[in-house]
């Protein structure tokens, strides 16, 4: 009986590791399906300019794992049961979902790769739910799109959060739509973990652009037409774009795994669950804690690392070699502030900014230097060059008795 190995989520983390292991361990001894709740891969990073109006060309996943074995499920992750081994799946009407491999609605695992990522967070803030869009998914910032097309000239978008994804949606849809009038709500300071020349570089990109940036607010609701601000002032909003902050789905938590308060998998330095060593996690999905003692943020680079060490770590378990040890570090912010202008913010070893940046058009060609390289690298799960693939030691670990075939 094959190893059976599912990977839950497709995104830059998951589609990776489900390559990586591909290319590592033996057909002969393992069988891979990733379930993932849409056909296409999706270039997160880039939502923020699909809901400005750029056009953003998809992926399928099928092509994506074409000749690697792995198999595609095409469906929602209801529910993980770590003492049976199984996650339940579901198709987009709620039922069962016809998939491209023709299984059941449960799956049964030996090793599970856990990269469902991270959707908006609305904060539990009276209305945002109801009346702001976002850019966490694909659906989202198309709906975003669409009032965007139908806003007359002179109409008012608030962008709510002032972290990057708030910053460079901002930026991109005032430069995209320069009709609109466009307001940044920001917490506390615009920038503020960016270096002095930093800041004064995004203000004068912000002024540039026309943005009204509205610092040390904070927001206590959201209505149909307006912004409900600390301290009772009211912003007239035609179309309110929420970006304060991310969140987990509650699945892992609800399954039993060691989890933070947040819902983020608690998992040792091979990304392996601390509650159940069958599990490892990566991406948004799990908490950990970089080179530096602090945790890894939510973000396209820690996803990288961490599916890295994943990757690593089941194979070395598998097969009875080494774990590795992927250095878990964050580098530095990359802003996009519309097409032509940005900033590439380095920082040290403790994650405080450099004094120095770059910015301008150069930021703005190695940010897209990036975006590419990160589509291309979790389009081509295999791009490396052939390696020998290693056979599993004898019983690794063994299958659980109850588990789904």
């Amino acid at each position: 009986m094959k190893h059976r190995i599912v990977v839950l989520g497709a995104g830059y983390a998951g589609a990776y590791v489900a390559g990586t292991l591909a290319r590592r361990l033996s057909p002969a001894d393992t069988g891979i399906t990733v379930v993932n709740a849409v056909p296409d891969f999706v270039e997160r990073l880039r939502l923020h300019q699909l809901a400005a109006g750029r056009e953003i060309g998809t992926r399928r996943l099928a092509d994506v794992f074409a000749g690697t074995g792995i198999r595609l499920r095409v469906a929602r992750v209801t529910a993980v049961d770590p003492d049976r081994r199984v996650v339940a799946v579901a198709g987009a009407d709620g039922g069962t979902d016809l998939t491209t491999d023709g299984g059941a609605d449960e799956l049964g695992y030996d090793t599970l790769l856990y990269a469902l990522g991270s959707h908006g967070d609305d904060r539990g803030v009276p209305g945002a739910a109801e009346h702001a869009f976002d850019v966490a998914s694909r659906p989202s910032a198309l709906r975003l799109r669409e009032r965007l097309d139908g806003l007359r000239e002179g109409g008012s978008v608030v962008v709510v959060g002032d972290g990057l994804t708030g910053i460079e949606t901002a930026t991109e849809i005032a430069e995209s739509r320069p009709g609109l009038s466009v307001t940044l709500v920001a917490r506390g300071e615009l920038g503020h973990r960016l270096s002095a020349g930093a800041r004064s570089h995004l203000r004068r990109a912000c002024d540039r652009l026309g943005i009204t940036v509205l610092e040390h607010t904070g927001v206590e609701a959201v209505e149909a037409a307006r912004v409900l601000c600390a301290g009772g002032a009211a912003l007239a909003s035609d179309a309110t774009v929420w970006t304060a902050g991310f969140a987990v789905d509650p699945i892992a938590a609800a399954a039993g795994l060691a989890v933070t308060e947040s819902g983020r998998i608690l998992v040792d330095r091979t990304m392996r669950s601390l509650s159940h060593p069958n599990v490892y996690a990566a991406g948004d999905s799990v908490f950990t804690l970089g080179e530096n003692g602090h945790p890894l943020p939510m973000s396209c680079a820690s996803a990288g690392f961490t599916g890295m060490q994943a990757a690593k770590a089941i194979v070395g378990t598998l097969t009875g070699g080494d774990t590795g040890h992927v250095r878990l570090a964050y580098p530095g912010n990359h802003i996009s502030l519309g097409r032509r202008d940005g900033i590439l913010q380095l920082v040290d070893a403790e994650a405080q900014a450099k004094p120095t940046y770059t910015g301008g058009r150069k930021a703005a060609r190695i940010k897209a230097g990036i975006l590419k390289v990160s589509l291309w690298t979790t389009s081509h799960p295999t791009f490396c060059m052939p390696q020998r693939k290693r056979h599993l030691a004898a019983a690794p670990i063994a299958p659980a008795e109850k588990a789904v075939a």
